[in-house]
């Protein structure tokens, strides 16, 4: 009796087929064979063609989104067990064949099976096992499978050569599979990727030229970085000598020149902000802005310490010495005379003080004030 929760005729997958393509795939591959025993189809090239529509696919697999769909089917084209014809597909609609010759055939109520013959099979599928097992010793890839390496355009030397690694090294991981030959494949076009990546980088690798010049390109990437242009061309022909001394091949200069200006530029960017050169000062020379922050931090007038550089300046030209830090010295000396000032206020205030009601607290914050700007401690 049939169940009310089973309205329509249920799916059989074979087990086995299962294990070796995936479940998905022999769901899929299930379905399409179903189709084709139901539907009108054609026969080309000796094999059975079906032509179906994105909307009649989905109505086939209504427990798949259209994206899983394709990716079924891709997986299953792959594994060269299905076919699509590239001169009748259209934008909603395609032929499919099941990659099986019409008089290898079984009946539409069985699932086929992939274990053809060699004499049978077809060009490019090769023969699928019915069970996992570990990769022999003496394995090597059919004809099939280096077919489908030289339709990707990988030299067939390049194929072989691969084969005593591949082998070697699933033996000692000691682990069963059910087609060696596609697991080969998938990794003979990972090292064809690999090994055209590296021949692109060797073609390209030279030695430091004496002429050699940076791009255009790689000095706009400097310059929009805030690096002067003149910086960038005066450091070009150490980076060139260099090189040349110790003669290796690149591919790649230009990225080395601009990683080596960057570094370059740091360096020289931390010594002016951070200069311990000592000098004599400049006859030019001006207090840097951070100066007059610090000294109103300290109530000590701005026009004031401005008013003082010229004395300062002449000053230490005159004593013909060197220092690191002018600034910090400008400090010292605005300090020194603000100090001076003070006290010179502060004496002017004690001859009259016995007429001020508020002598006691007037000098008492003078004698504060005097002590606060001749402490040098934080110099030191």
């Amino acid at each position: 009796m049939q169940s009310s929760l089973i309205p329509e005729r249920p799916l059989v997958i074979s087990p086995t087929l299962a294990a070796t393509i995936g479940l998905e795939e022999a769901v899929f591959l299930h379905v399409l064979t179903e189709l084709m025993a139901h539907r009108k189809s054609r026969i080309k090239d000796q094999l059975r063609w079906i032509e179906l529509t994105q909307n009649e696919l989905c109505a086939a697999l209504p427990f798949w989104a259209l994206i899983d769909i394709k990716r079924i089917q891709k997986s299953l084209q792959d594994l060269g067990m299905i076919l699509l014809d590239p001169q009748t597909t259209q934008q909603d609609s395609c032929y499919f064949a099941v990659n099986q010759r019409v008089d290898e055939a079984v009946q539409p109520s069985h699932v086929p099976s992939y274990t053809a013959k060699p004499h049978q099979a077809a060009p490019t599928v090769a023969p699928v096992q019915t069970g996992a097992s570990y990769i022999p010793a003496n394995w090597e890839p059919s004809d099939d499978w280096i077919k489908q390496c030289r339709q990707q355009n990988i030299p067939e030397e390049f194929v072989r050569d691969l084969v005593p690694g591949f082998v070697m090294y699933w033996r000692e991981r000691k682990q069963a599979r059910f087609s060696w030959g596609n697991a080969f494949y998938k990794f003979v076009l990972r090292e064809w990727r690999g090994e055209q990546t590296r021949r692109g980088a060797r073609e390209l690798e030279t030695e430091m030229s004496a002429q050699w010049w940076p791009s255009e390109d790689a000095v706009n990437i400097l310059v929009n970085s805030g690096i002067n242009a003149t910086f960038i061309e005066d450091a070009i022909p150490e980076f060139v000598l260099y090189w040349r001394e110790r003669g290796a091949v690149n591919g790649t200069w230009n990225t080395r020149f601009i990683e080596h200006i960057r570094r370059q530029w740091g360096k020289y960017s931390a010594s002016i902000a951070f200069d311990t050169q000592p000098r004599r000062i400049a006859e030019d020379w001006q207090p840097s802005p951070e100066c007059f922050d610090i000294l109103a931090m300290a109530e000590i007038d701005e026009e004031f310490a401005k008013e003082k550089i010229s004395e300062f300046v002449l000053y230490w030209r005159d004593t013909n010495q060197v220092h690191a830090s002018w600034n910090t010295r400008f400090l010292q000396f605005i300090k020194y005379q603000w100090a001076r000032r003070l006290e010179s206020s502060q004496n002017l205030s004690l001859k009259h003080a016995e007429n001020q009601s508020a002598f006691g607290k007037g000098q008492q914050d003078l004698g504060k004030a005097f002590q606060r700007f001749t402490d040098r401690s934080w110099a030191e």
